[in-house]
């Protein structure tokens, strides 16, 4: 029976990782939300692996904590071993990754989110959306009950029509054999919106005790941990860290998989859905990359009170008899126990180019979608797109503009224009290699590129926005200083510069010029830089980044100038490319399909050739 149970502002479908950030930013900016969730237990839910970060993925989390989003607090409060990848290469890959305590991630999350004013958790299955006139007007829920409300986002993840699948076992549950949302993807089809069929997977989980370790290599955390949230300092999250382990597959795992492809549901056709390119299963693995005789196996804990271990590098939907011999053929998995089964699970998600790159469908107003619902991977990428929908769902209900990041302001911004311009025939995992401005979006500048966004949107409040400003007077001004602080050559400075492996100097330099040689770091100079007072590692890295980058940072600021110029050209809502004769026949068909708000985005589809753009600019001009 139908009944109105209680009115909204913003309604939320789901509480993933993108469902929290956008419940969260929508509250935030003083709307009156409900954040709706099939179970209690999936509240920001690490099915699969049981860490935040990594390449390219650090960047992200920073970028949403920079924006005031929770993700980079939260692992902060929760993590158990932290790493900064990528050290060996320039700052510009550095990419932050630690584990989580899984138990305590969604606890902490859940607390928060309990604790947040204009935020209601509610458990109930949404079944249908409620348009009239092309406008959102509310939710219906499996029960009956009508919420009506003036925004919805869309933040189901992995959950529409969900099934889980190894071998011939098939449960239509979502993950963790939590309860699936099988009834509105119906509703979403029945107004218009195109679905796609996805997959991910997960590993199994072993009993830590059926493990020998001395067949493993340990993996320690960093001795400097750096927080991922800019509000926190090493020392307000600095604890014991546990360790991780490393072993190989082998000639014989190998030979167990390929002896029984046939049984595994991604080769005999039981699954239909995409599975993702860049975290593919160990049978794609050994099927595609057959010259390799071993790969990296992960043994990584789940969390503090728990034995279960996730076995990184080894998802797999093959059969229950299968898996315990693939995983027992690895070195120090001999004896192993599984307590949770690897599975694949498929899922309904949309194609994305339906969207505007404010994540509002382009055909239903008010309606935002984020997360892996719109066709990407991972709790990171999901908690990005979360945040911006619910962000931009709240400035829409407020009569403002909505915040859209370009790709030369983050890589959030490189994600969403990903999205929604080119073509998904896959789930989208984010990478550094995806940037083309990458040497100004690193992780350790996050702040300083979307902090005062943030603080305009409303959720950096003002306390935490001075201190973002004094921290950039201080960057400023040393680097100032070091700029015409001069040393001479004397005995004691080549001393110094010799014991670091530097050229000794014949006439005076200054500080700055010493910082630029690569084998020099600012800290090194301390013995011979007399007007140093003391900083914090934070300013530190930024004096050391900013000189020694200083050249290829200008070059990239002038290619994002030419970037500008095309995205800054707009295209009229309105215009019919059937109209501009001399396009190519694919230009035309892409150009009204995805229908772009800017030469740049149309220079970016697939099928949209340079000479397309000549011609489009000649008939806008």
């Amino acid at each position: 029976m139908e009944y109105v149970y209680e009115a909204y502002d913003v309604v939320v479908v789901g509480a993933g990782h993108a469902g929290c950030e956008a419940a969260l930013a929508a509250a935030r900016l003083g709307l009156k939300t409900v954040m709706f969730t099939v179970s209690m237990d999936s509240v920001a839910l690490m099915p699969c692996n049981p860490n935040v970060g990594g390449s390219s993925k650090g960047h992200l989390v920073r970028e949403i904590d920079a924006l005031g989003g929770e993700m980079g607090k939260n692992i902060d409060k929760t993590y158990i071993q932290s790493k900064m990848l990528n050290k060996s290469k320039g700052p510009a890959v550095y990419s932050l990754r630690a584990q989580a305590d899984k138990q305590d991630y969604t606890g902490e999350m859940r607390r928060v989110i309990e604790n947040t004013d204009n935020l209601t958790l509610r458990q109930a299955e949404v079944t249908k959306l409620l348009v009239e006139d092309g406008k959102i007007s509310g939710v219906q829920t499996f029960s009956g009950a009508i919420y009506p409300c003036r925004a919805v986002v869309l933040c189901t993840g992995v959950y529409l029509k969900a099934r889980c699948v190894y071998g011939d076992v098939s449960n239509y549950t979502g993950p963790n054999g939590l309860s699936a949302a099988n009834h509105l993807s119906e509703s979403l089809r029945e107004l218009g919106i195109e679905l796609f069929r996805f997959k991910t997977g997960t590993p199994a989980r072993i009993d830590k005790r059926s493990i020998d370790f001395s067949k493993m290599s340990e993996q320690f955390g960093d001795e400097e941990v750096v927080p991922f949230s800019f509000t926190n300092t090493e020392e307000d999250i600095k604890r014991d860290q546990v360790s991780c382990w490393l072993t190989y597959t082998n000639e014989e795992t190998h030979k167990i998989i390929m002896d029984n492809l046939d049984r595994s549901p991604l080769y005999s056709g039981n699954i239909q859905g995409t599975g993702p390119r860049y975290c593919p299963s160990i049978e794609d693995k050994v099927v595609r990359f057959s010259d390799k005789n071993r790969h990296q196996v992960f043994i990584e804990p789940e969390g503090n009170y728990t034995n279960e271990m996730y076995i990184g590098g080894m998802s797999s939907s093959l059969p229950e008899d299968v898996q315990l011999k693939m995983y027992r053929s690895v070195a120090g998995l001999e004896n192993a126990k599984i307590v949770r089964n690897a599975y694949a699970i498929e899922y309904d998600c949309i194609n994305p180019m339906q969207l505007k790159h404010s994540l509002e469908f382009k055909n239903i107003e008010n309606l935002f979608s984020g997360g892996q619902f719109n066709g990407s991977s991972g709790y990171e990428e999901a908690a990005a797109q979360g945040l911006i929908a619910g962000i931009n769902a709240g400035l829409k209900l407020l009569g403002k503009d909505p915040v859209v990041l370009d790709r030369s302001q983050a890589y959030i911004g490189v994600l969403i224009d990903d999205l929604v311009t080119k073509e998904t025939h896959e789930p989208y995992r984010m990478m550094t290699s995806r940037s083309e401005y990458r040497l100004l979006l690193r992780q350790d500048n996050a702040d300083v590129r979307l902090t005062p966004i943030g603080h305009d949107i409303g959720l950096i409040d003002d306390e935490r926005y001075e201190k973002f400003l004094k921290k950039q007077e201080m960057v400023a001004q040393e680097i100032e200083r070091v700029s015409h602080a001069t040393v001479g050559g004397n005995a004691k400075v080549n001393e110094v510069l010799e014991r670091y492996g530097s050229t000794p100097l014949a006439s005076g330099a200054t500080l700055a010029e010493l910082i630029k040689r690569p084998e020099l770091k600012y800290e090194y100079l301390e013995e011979i830089d007399k007007g140093r007072a003391p900083l914090s590692k934070d300013i530190i890295e930024q004096v050391n980044i900013q000189l020694k980058y200083d050249g290829y940072i200008k070059r990239q600021l002038k290619q994002v100038e030419q970037f500008k110029k095309l995205e800054k050209k707009k295209i009229p809502a309105d215009i019919n490319y059937d109209d501009v004769y001399s396009l190519r026949l694919e230009a035309r068909q892409k150009l009204n399909q995805i229908r772009p708000e800017s030469v740049g985005q149309a220079s970016r589809i697939s099928g949209v050739s340079p000479a397309d753009i000549s011609v489009l600019l000649v008939y806008l001009g």
